[in-house]
């Protein structure tokens, strides 16, 4: 039986990576793909696919709450939250927005397609090393620090600078990117560190040494 797949993240080098590790099975076809979330719900009804594999960390639109919509609108459509992290908070909070598997976006190829065919099927997935992290929660009863999460060079860069006052635009400006890429790092700063605001922000470069 054909699988149709719907895939919406904002980084069009994710969207190419997945379609290239879909292509191989022939059971699996890819209906709809964009870079933009907000055009997703108008696209639905046309591309009707089974699963969506939804990203959660986009600036447009929040990934959670879209997940909720797709869900209220199109409870036929099973949804597989893509993300760069593991934080448990937000991995429950899609599961009750209604997706019906968590996968990280350096997954390969067998678990995407394993993950598709399972919630396909009305199972649930998520992925080992998630799978673990709860495991490892419910056992000891701490969540992961976000101290314990590496950031990468430009994450650090971003974070000193949101420390130091300095707003989305002269960020931008300072380190020759755009605005949009900036407003994406500092969402992904957010969620992967698990803090609501700027005020959080601050309280981990703090603590990473980032800034004094």
């Amino acid at each position: 039986m054909q699988i149709k797949i719907a895939i919406t993240d904002d980084h069009l080098l994710v969207i190419s990576g997945l379609k290239a590790m879909l292509a191989p099975y022939s059971h699996i076809s890819v209906v709809y793909e964009s870079n933009m979330p907000g055009t997703l719900m108008a696209a639905l009804p046309a591309a009707q696919p089974d699963v969506l594999l939804l990203d959660i960390q986009m600036p447009e639109i929040d990934g959670m709450e879209l997940c909720r919509q797709v869900r209220k609108t199109h409870p036929a459509i099973k949804i597989i939250a893509l993300s760069t992290f593991m934080d448990s908070h937000y991995i429950r909070q899609m599961m009750r927005n209604g997706a019906t598997g968590y996968l990280l976006k350096n997954t390969d190829p067998d678990k995407l397609v394993n993950a598709i065919e399972k919630v396909n099927a009305g199972e649930q997935f998520l992925d080992d090393l998630i799978q673990h992290q709860l495991l490892q929660e419910m056992i000891t009863g701490q969540k992961r620090s976000g101290y314990d999460i590496p950031l990468t060079r430009r994450e650090k860069e971003i974070l000193k600078l949101i420390a130091e006052e300095h707003s989305n635009q002269e960020i931008a400006n300072l380190l020759f990117i755009s605005l949009r890429t900036v407003e994406t790092h500092r969402l992904n700063l957010t969620q992967k560190l698990a803090v609501k605001n700027t005020a959080g922000l601050v309280r981990e470069a703090i603590k990473r040494g980032i800034v004094e």
